[in-house]
């Protein structure tokens, strides 16, 4: 039996479908009906009808790999070649995007190798080495890639920290919600694109910040505040105090040593905020690199709310929103797995005590 190279077998599939024909021939052997031996193997009847008249011609021999039909354009070899000339980008070969197209790496492929590849061989050819199209994430052009990196190791160094101390690991950040909702894909007729009826008006938003928990033995905690509307001085963002209440309560909360980390933002770094940390031997802070959103777990967790709660929301008025996103947040409370996973995408993983 051959497979053509195009029709997208590796090696592993090849011999997963000789071993396939290899169990048919001894059910062949053993007089079992088609339709039976099919059913058995999860194959199709005209496969075994095609495989029992190779047996009964040329005997199991008939039915073994013979390898590709042909020898593909690009090696394993190139095809690493390749692979390193894409990930550097599409800006990098002289186009204005960053967006690879099936008919660039064609032109890419002629470029470095000389070898004519169609369309469609270009898609078999990357789906075959594990390559599919997908969005791709946006990062700062300010961000700098060493110092996240280092940020990253830095990681280690807090989770050592947290064991020292027997503490709490809390991640911070505070993201705002208008009454414009994200949108999301939903169902509709083929031609007839949905349309979400929002308030074109209303400018109010509303800021929350949270805390993300985490400590081993534990299940995680989400603690959150909406900003506070009425204010005497007119501010509509947290102050340094409001930070200040929220990891007070956090502390009676848990009721443990508090690992603290969150970004560069200057609320944060505010002289009445640096002596509250100094002032209190169970808190240790640490900064997060800047640019590095991914770093921080709660970015996972806004990413679910949009998602879910606050997605395709027509929302009536601001106390409607104000509604839905403390409803989304309680339910994110009750769901440690899903604050579990937004800690697993910064690359830190919860161990057992």
């Amino acid at each position: 039996m051959r497979y053509a190279q195009g029709g997208g077998l590796t090696d592993e599939r090849r011999v997963f479908r000789e071993k396939l024909r290899m169990d048919a021939a001894e059910r062949f052997a053993q007089g079992d009906e088609n339709s039976v031996i099919a059913h058995d193997l999860r194959v199709s009847v005209r496969s075994v009808q095609r495989w029992r008249r190779a047996w009964s011609q040329d005997g199991p021999g008939a039915l073994a790999s013979k390898g590709p039909a042909s020898v593909p354009l690009l090696s394993d070899e190139l095809f690493a070649v390749l692979e390193r000339e894409l990930v550097k980008g599409p800006a990098a070969h002289g186009w204005p995007d960053q967006t690879w197209t099936l008919s660039r790496i064609r032109t890419l492929i002629g470029r470095r190798f000389h070898k004519g590849y169609t369309v469609q061989g270009v898609a078999a050819l990357l789906k075959r080495h594990g390559w599919s199209c997908q969005v791709p994430a946006r990062r700062a052009l300010e961000r700098d890639e060493a110092a996240v990196r280092l940020g990253e190791g830095d990681l280690a160094e807090r989770g050592r920290t947290v064991a020292a101390l027997d503490a709490w690991l809390v991640f911070e950040d505070e993201a705002g919600f208008s009454m414009t909702p994200p949108t999301t894909r939903t169902w509709s007729r083929r031609g007839h694109t949905p349309v979400i009826r929002v308030r074109g008006r209303s400018r109010r938003r509303l800021s929350v910040a949270a805390l993300a928990c985490y400590k081993a033995g534990e299940p995680s905690r989400l603690i959150y505040r909406p900003c506070p509307d009425a204010r005497p001085d007119g501010r509509k963002s947290f102050s340094w105090k409001d930070y200040r209440d929220l990891i007070q309560s956090a502390h009676q909360q848990l009721g443990g040593p508090i690992v603290l980390v969150w970004d560069n933002l200057n609320t944060h770094l505010t002289a009445g905020m640096r002596r509250y940390v100094t002032d209190r031997d169970w808190l240790t802070v640490f900064q997060l690199p800047p640019y590095a959103p991914d770093l921080n777990p709660v970015e996972g967790i806004w990413s679910v709310l949009r998602r879910t709660t606050t997605a395709n929301r027509a929302f009536v008025d601001p106390d409607d929103l104000i509604t839905a996103v403390r409803r989304g947040l309680r339910q994110l409370q009750y769901r440690p797995d899903v604050l579990d996973g937004c800690l697993t995408g910064t690359g830190l993983r919860r161990q057992p005590p």
